[in-house]
């Protein structure tokens, strides 16, 4: 599971984003993960989605995707992250993950993805 370190946050998330205009929920999260992991990716079946309030009290609503590295990528090799929000990215097994993650809907995510859940991004 790759889990995003945010410092002006101080918080461990997963991988998400803004919709840029004309953007689809697809293109957001292809973009999001190589933005915020550095690597390009592929998307897999439909994961899930969050809901919750953001820091101004505006209801967000967030659209998870399982995904694969793009041919030539590996998840094994470190990547360069391409955004300052994002310090460290981490790859975590899910029972770390689950404790790792600062935000309960985040955690309530993977309670519903399984355990099978390789890479997931929003």
């Amino acid at each position: 599971m790759a889990c995003i370190h945010r410092p002006g946050r101080d918080d461990w998330s997963l991988p998400k984003g803004k919709l840029e205009p004309g953007e689809s929920f697809e293109e957001c999260a292809r973009r999001e993960a190589l933005e915020e992991t550095g690597y390009d990716c592929v998307l897999g079946p439909f994961a899930g989605c969050t809901e919750y309030l953001d820091r101004r009290g505006r209801p967000k609503v967030v659209a998870y995707w399982y995904m694969d590295p793009a041919q030539g990528v590996s998840f094994c090799e470190p990547a360069p992250v391409s955004v300052e929000e994002v310090d460290e990215v981490r790859w975590m097994e899910m029972a770390v993950a689950r404790r790792a993650l600062t935000h309960a809907h985040d955690r309530d995510l993977l309670s519903r993805v399984g355990s099978e859940a390789v890479a997931l991004f929003g």
